[in-house]
């Protein structure tokens, strides 16, 4: 089966076409047929103002007419389109619901914190070695929201989603170009209080594996595999020790936005938002490892995300 997935979040809308089979030993698989992904920062101001912008929601709108072309060039069989967070926090995402319709024909899911966080760990697992009894923990850092997911092969045993993101971040706290330590610390200090929050729900101590995915993290990983630009292949999957990927972190943050735009594996779109997210996963990758006691040396970074877990639920995989 043909799927199209659409994943409409704070900072960008990406479309993942892909071939859906399953063998008979009941194992699903995608194959990849297109991928595509645009920054159209649907969730600028929601924060501030509790609105998807006018102008925001015309480059959304846009991007969506064209992977409606290309949906229609590739015989897809189904279409599955997931809003998150900056919809989920808006007050006129009525607009933003009928607009997506008019142009793509199918009514677009603005899911719970909750489905965003199964949908990641469906994504990130389906490509993870053979899961066993041992507690994953799946990171989604996203623009407006950050899931938190572990699970293992029974499934998602705890899940939160907490509204921090590099868009939600870098308009609350990181002003300054580069931020200042003050900036910096308050920033760090907000992070915090939400894995205070994360703990209450989520065995964050317990963890023996975690994967990180969404484009502030495989950013981040590029950077610290000393990549030249931007290298798909080389990025999935890649094992990175904490201490390497905490210091691409702090790079990063340190930057202008100039020198961020120099970058060969910087995506435009992510300039001006990068250390507001890189931020956030050094706070969190700092601590684990103490939660931890460090047992946890490292981080995976997967390709593979929501988006993927979105088209095996198109296809009936996953919900």
């Amino acid at each position: 089966m043909r799927v199209a997935a659409i994943d409409c979040g704070t900072n960008s809308i990406r479309l993942l076409i892909a071939d859906v089979d399953t063998s008979d030993a009941g194992v699903t698989t995608l194959t990849d047929v297109h991928r595509e992904m645009r920054v159209v920062r649907l969730g600028a101001g929601v924060d501030a103002t509790g609105m998807l912008a006018p102008e925001a929601l015309e480059r959304t709108f846009a991007a969506t007419e064209d992977y409606a072309a290309t949906i229609r060039a590739n015989a897809v069989e189904r279409i599955r389109f997931v809003a998150t967070s900056a919809t989920r926090d808006a007050g006129n995402r009525a607009v933003f619901v009928d607009g997506i319709k008019a142009r793509l024909g199918v009514e677009p899911e603005v899911v719970s914190g909750a489905e965003e966080a199964g949908l990641s760990f469906a994504g990130a697992a389906s490509v993870l070695p053979v899961l066993d009894d041992g507690l994953v923990l799946v990171v989604d850092l996203g623009g407006g929201s950050t899931e938190f997911v572990v699970g293992n092969a029974r499934g998602v045993q705890a899940a939160l989603s907490t509204d921090m993101g590099c868009v939600r971040f870098t308009e609350r706290y990181l002003k300054s170009d580069p931020p200042t330590a003050a900036e910096i610390a308050a920033a760090e200090a907000a992070v915090e209080a939400k894995l205070t929050e994360v703990l209450a729900e989520v065995p964050l101590a317990d963890v023996t594996e975690v994967v990180g995915v969404a484009g502030t993290i495989t950013t981040i990983t590029a950077r610290a595999l000393g990549l030249a630009t931007y290298e798909r292949d080389a990025i999935h999957a890649a094992v990175v020790p904490l201490d390497t990927l905490e210091r691409a972190a702090g790079d990063l943050l340190a930057m202008t936005r100039e020198q961020r735009a120099a970058l060969g594996y910087m995506h435009p779109g992510r300039v001006d938002v990068i250390g507001a997210g890189s931020l956030i996963w050094r706070t969190v990758l700092r601590r684990l490892a103490v939660l931890t006691g460090g047992a946890l040396e490292s981080a995976t970074t997967s390709e593979h995300d929501i988006l993927d877990g979105i088209a095996l639920g198109a296809a009936g995989g996953t919900n």
